[in-house]
């Protein structure tokens, strides 16, 4: 099958297919500063052989057990031995959203909020959206905001919300039946021609925060202890 790239990103490069769909391309690029890996960081800090592979086989995991949830994803099927995925097509809000879902207070929500919270106390599967502005240090934004300014309506923001504590609950249980803890994971949405949303992108190691016996477990080390 003929395909075109339409976009390169820093993990991934995106092609268009003649069916319509789209191939994601993993790549072994990571986001990081002076050689260390740091999923936070907006820009490429080193390269970590299979890390894309890992990335690819996490996300094929998930997608696989939300759409037989009757969730609605972009997965259409991968190709390991070429580190692709194909999805369906999707437009995403605004110039791009991410949707985080917190169990634990820790990270910028403890940083924003520790007058009135202690760092790692337990939250009620606690959803908030930020937009993706590197320049801006992803500012929040709430579900008023987002229909003011245009970007969704209120139910695709309630069905975002709901969709995205389903998967997170799926992504905890799978984690929980390793002897792991899923502090917080980070999703992206998108919506179909019919304006009916769905989950995109990936659901990779590196966009959640896992911790073992309360000590935090790195993205390379909890691909590796997930699949063992």
């Amino acid at each position: 099958m003929e395909k075109k790239l339409v976009y390169t990103g820093k993990t991934k490069n995106v092609y268009a297919l003649e069916n319509g769909n789209y191939e994601l391309l993993f790549k072994d690029d990571c986001t990081g500063k002076d050689g260390v890996f740091d999923p936070g960081e907006n820009s490429i800090g080193l390269t970590i052989d299979g890390v894309g592979d890992v990335n690819l086989r996490m996300s094929i995991y998930f997608f696989e057990k939300i759409n037989q949830a009757g969730i609605a994803t972009h997965f259409v099927s991968a190709d390991l031995g070429k580190t692709t995925m194909e999805v369906k097509p999707a437009k995403v809000f605004g110039k791009g959203l991410e949707v985080i879902c917190r169990y634990r207070a820790v990270g910028s929500f403890y940083r924003r909020y520790s007058d009135y919270i202690q760092e790692g106390a337990p939250l009620p599967a606690y959803v908030e959206t930020t937009f993706k502005n590197d320049a801006k240090g992803d500012p929040l934004v709430t579900k008023d905001g987002l229909i003011d300014l245009g970007i969704m309506t209120g139910k695709q923001y309630d069905d975002i919300k709901d969709m995205t504590q389903k998967i997170t609950k799926i992504v905890a249980d799978e984690m929980t039946a390793r002897g792991l803890e899923l502090y917080d994971i980070k999703f992206e949405f998108g919506y179909d021609a019919d304006g009916s949303v769905m989950l995109i992108d990936e659901i990779a190691s590196g966009n959640m925060r896992v911790y073992k016996d309360g000590k935090y477990i790195d993205p390379m080390t909890l691909s590796k202890l997930f699949f063992a």
